[in-house]
């Protein structure tokens, strides 16, 4: 029920940061059409996963994908330039459609740090530079949390009085988050972004 409640209640702060990032997002649109065919698609697998599987059943499996996705966030730079020959512009490939698909049923069935591991997918698969890959992202796991909370509204439990607590937070956080963090050099958001990570896993093995 916890987790249910925190998706639903996660829907209008990624609503608030894609739109403050709305200036990042120009020229993404046939990109992000496609992209998030395949978010939608993992998020619904991943929230029927939810209630079908035991609890607990990515426990052990949770930490490592975002411990792997912050080494990626950080040795992105390298990658980039040793990639950048063999990727077109614009271009989505099978493979970066897999790992949108992936990370978007990590999002509907559980969803804590979600966007640290799109961003790690993303600036594998895409040309573009933090900022516009960190919008590309608020979008994507924005439709996750959609898809997966209309599935619970449905299907599931919700603790009604949680939920709208953190819609109001993360409406708030959505905000504040984009303002300043358009404004973050890349190297200071790649930090941010590490160490939400980081916590994030610490948390999850505490």
């Amino acid at each position: 029920m916890a987790n249910v409640s925190n998706t639903v209640g996660l829907v209008l702060g990624s609503a608030t940061a894609a739109w403050g990032y709305r200036a990042e997002l120009e020229g993404q649109r046939s990109r992000l059409m496609r992209l998030g065919c395949a978010s939608v698609t993992g998020g619904v697998t991943g929230a029927v996963l939810l209630l079908v599987l035991p609890e607990g059943a990515f426990k052990a499996i949770v930490p490592a994908l975002i411990v792997g996705a912050c080494i990626l966030v950080l040795v992105q730079p390298r990658l980039m330039q040793r990639l950048r020959p063999l990727r077109r512009e614009g271009h989505v490939g099978p493979l970066l459609l897999a790992g949108v698909y992936a990370a978007g049923i990590y999002g509907g069935y559980f969803g804590a740090a979600q966007g640290v591991l799109l961003i790690g997918i993303l600036g594998l698969g895409l040309r573009e530079d933090l900022q516009r890959s960190n919008a590309a992202k608020n979008v994507l796991a924005g439709l996750v949390n959609l898809v997966a909370a209309l599935f619970f509204v449905v299907a599931a439990d919700i603790a009604w009085a949680p939920a709208g607590l953190l819609a109001a937070g993360s409406t708030l956080g959505g905000q504040l988050g984009s303002t300043f963090g358009r404004r973050l050099s890349p190297t200071a958001l790649r930090g941010f972004i590490v160490t939400v990570g980081t916590v994030a896993v610490i948390r999850l093995l505490a």
